[in-house]
């Protein structure tokens, strides 16, 4: 892909202006290890590597550049991502946010941060969530993966070392699956009871005044909403 001409070449030097500062960082924690006293996640992994001998290890320092890389790429910018489909949903769905507000009130209250543990109390909150990232769909190719041995699939055979690249977009939207696969319904994730509900299909915020923001995406890295602007008021 570099030897070709585009934008997409911009994504390609910031990636390896980030792959540099990782293997920088990789080389100032060797100098610097102390096995008994680690500091943080490669130094865990640099100490596992010096407690292996076998050659055909996982933990070498490409994988640990790799994995390190998986922190920022997949860690911040999903999450980010999918941080700007949520608040753009909700300023599109208006009466979908209030309900949620309303969950947030009556559960959590002003007065306390909110935990993990409120999440079983709050299944219209979670449904919103789940459709959020059902239809946000920010990675519609998914990560890569890798057939690690001979593999029958439905009428289908997959050699060993075969790339995949699942399709989720088929998932997502399956109109056989899903009750109304392209519009944005958190009824997807309850059930008669208004309970949450898991779904074998999935796999994965008010405006400014005068001003419709559209729901359409930027395809790069990850699937994100085109910008737009917002006004956050204090209820």
């Amino acid at each position: 892909m570099k030897w070709l001409p585009g934008s997409h070449n911009k994504i390609l030097t910031m990636f390896k202006r980030i792959v540099d500062f990782v293997e920088i960082k990789v080389k100032e924690h060797r100098d610097s290890l102390d096995p008994s006293s680690p500091r943080d996640y490669i130094d865990c992994f640099l100490t596992e590597m010096g407690e292996r001998d076998e050659k055909d290890s996982s933990f070498d320092i490409e994988n640990l550049c790799s994995c390190t890389l998986d922190l920022f790429g997949a860690g911040t910018e999903t999450t980010t991502t999918t941080l700007h489909w949520g608040l753009l949903y909700m300023i599109y769905y208006p009466q979908i946010q209030e309900r949620v507000q309303a969950e947030i009130d009556a559960v959590i209250g002003s007065s306390r941060a909110p935990s993990l543990n409120d999440k079983e109390d709050m299944p219209y909150t979670n449904a919103v969530v789940h459709e959020i990232q059902r239809m946000a769909n920010i990675i519609p190719l998914n990560v890569a993966r890798m057939a690690t041995k001979d593999t029958t699939l439905d009428k289908y055979t997959i050699p060993k070392g075969t790339i995949i690249m699942p399709t989720l977009n088929s998932v997502l939207h399956d109109e056989t699956m899903w009750e109304t696969p392209h519009s944005f319904n958190p009824q997807h994730f309850l059930d008669r009871d208004g309970q949450f509900r898991k779904r074998e299909a999935f796999l994965p915020f008010s405006a400014a005044d005068g001003e419709q923001p559209s729901l359409d995406f930027v395809l790069g890295f990850t699937r994100s909403p085109k910008p737009y602007r917002l006004c956050a008021v204090p209820r």
